[in-house]
């Protein structure tokens, strides 16, 4: 067991020797994972000194309100009603539809409630701080048919543990995060089982505070919304707008600019079906349709169902000075969750390192004339007819994509 171990060790070594230290790659590498080492170190201290503030202001908000309970301080109507009204918007659908009315402590409700939401109202009013007593004078139906102050609205989830919820608090992240380091410390100076627990369980805890999202979405277990990543750049490119916008409308333009891309067809019905290079030379292939086309201005798409990866995107064009500005949100579901996004991120094959690379290319094609050496069908063509050859920059003016 042990000899297997050191064997897979050895080999995982040698492997990470070969990808940082590669000469034709290794040195981007490196600058890539120091640049992304001192962003991780300015993000961790960012987060300490927020989660340090909010983490204060939360002690100080406790210590207040147990000095008012201890010292018995009474509080006036007024703020007592906002209180219950505050309390409402956490409890109930339609906190508009709750009539609040507060004289000495004691709280009169009266208005429209669903019946399934009656017992959180009550809870969280008789909850509420200064509330004396509370009188029902409510409506209570089963469903909102007839009803207009109960159409709409937005169901409320039940309270749930801090640490239980989706999104942490930067005072609770910091708590996380402190609480995964102790953890982690006390597992590596722990021998057999129970260190190995401390080491997996801190590693989980720092794990889950720095995404900030459930332990569910790690690995894509996840509802029918979805872990989305979302990425947004802005690029300024020395080229009139309509030739930029003709360039990135024109789908099969791709592959003269784009290094991944390595061939994009239109279908008769409008949809464009794109082969795509992605991490280690795997190629990936889908369909996506256009949702919105304005000339010059903006062009939008996403995918059909049936990709492998869902994802849609926005381009929003704007002249400046005689350039254009080329504004790109895209948003993304990773197959394999917050992990598979990390992991890719790690090694630069995720859409946000790519996409500021493939916009240098597009900025590059657009101002020179001339195609990137490193564009899919640059290199296509030298591995087809030489390394020597280059094909020469392709017509822009073209029908636009309609896929």
């Amino acid at each position: 067991m042990n000899a297997a171990l050191r064997t897979l060790g050895g080999a995982a070594m040698a492997a990470a020797a070969m990808y940082w230290f590669d000469p034709a790659s290794g040195r981007k590498r490196r600058a890539r994972l120091r640049d992304q080492l001192v962003s991780a170190s300015g993000d961790l201290r960012a987060a300490i000194d927020i989660g340090g503030r909010d983490l204060a202001h939360r002690i100080q908000g406790t210590v207040a309100v147990a000095r008012s309970v201890y010292h018995g301080a009474k509080v006036s109507d007024g703020v007592l009603k906002e209180r219950v009204r505050a309390a409402l918007g956490h409890a109930v659908s339609h906190p508009g539809a709750v009539k609040v009315a507060v004289f000495n402590g004691r709280v009169t409700l009266s208005g429209h409630i669903l019946a399934e939401e009656f017992p959180q109202l009550v809870r969280a009013v008789r909850g509420t701080l200064g509330v004396v007593a509370v009188q029902d004078d409510l409506s209570i139906h089963e469903s909102a048919t007839g009803v207009s102050s109960l159409q709409g609205g937005r169901p409320r989830s039940p309270p749930r543990f801090r640490f239980m919820r989706e999104r942490w608090s930067p005072a609770e992240r910091l708590l996380g995060g402190a609480m995964g380091s102790i953890l982690a410390m006390w597992g590596l100076y722990t021998r057999g089982v129970a260190g190995t627990c401390g080491v997996a369980a801190g590693g989980a805890l720092l794990a889950r505070t720095g995404a900030n999202v459930p332990f569910k979405h790690w690995l894509g277990i996840r509802g029918e919304q979805g872990v989305t990543v979302e990425v947004h750049k802005t690029i300024r490119v020395n080229a009139p707008v309509d030739q930029v916008f003709q360039t990135l409308s024109v789908y099969e333009n791709y592959p003269q600019f784009m290094r991944t891309v390595r061939s994009v067809q239109l279908h008769p019905d409008g949809r464009a079906h794109w082969c795509v290079a992605g991490p280690a030379g795997m190629l990936f292939e889908w369909e996506s349709v256009t949702t919105e086309f304005e000339m010059n201005r903006l062009l939008a798409w996403r995918t059909t169902p049936s990709a492998p990866i869902q994802h849609a995107g926005v381009l929003r064009f704007q002249p400046v000075n005689g350039g254009t500005r080329v504004d790109v949100h895209m948003s993304y579901r990773p197959p394999a969750g917050v992990l598979g996004h990390a992991v890719a991120a790690f090694f630069g094959a995720d859409p946000k390192s790519e996409l500021d690379a493939e916009l240098l290319r597009l900025k590059s094609f657009l101002e020179t004339r001339k195609a990137p050496r490193d564009a899919a069908a640059s290199t296509a063509f030298a591995r087809g007819f030489g390394a020597s050859a280059r094909p020469e920059t392709p017509d822009l003016q073209g029908k636009p994509g309609t896929g």
